[in-house]
């Protein structure tokens, strides 16, 4: 059986950024990879997508490596009013 690219980095850390929409829906983007993001009715629903998207993406060679070299030091959010 062969192994995908996804089990090989088993255990890789990515951000995800969640936000709830006015409709109710959260939406869900991985900022690591671009177009890469996906909705769901709850979050358990949203992070599950997110994590189908991310396999997804990671079967191309290019997004495979972006992976390898994502390295970040810190990641955090933060909000401003405007």
């Amino acid at each position: 059986m062969k192994k995908t690219f996804t089990a090989k980095v088993k255990g890789a850390r990515l951000p995800v950024l969640v936000e709830r929409g006015e409709d109710g829906f959260y939406v869900v983007e991985c900022p690591v990879f671009r177009g890469c993001y996906t909705q769901g009715k709850t979050l358990d629903e949203a992070l599950h997508n997110i994590r189908e998207v991310i396999d997804l993406i990671l079967e191309e060679k290019e997004n495979q490596l972006v992976l390898k070299s994502y390295k970040p030091q810190e990641v955090g959010l933060h909000t401003i009013t405007l």
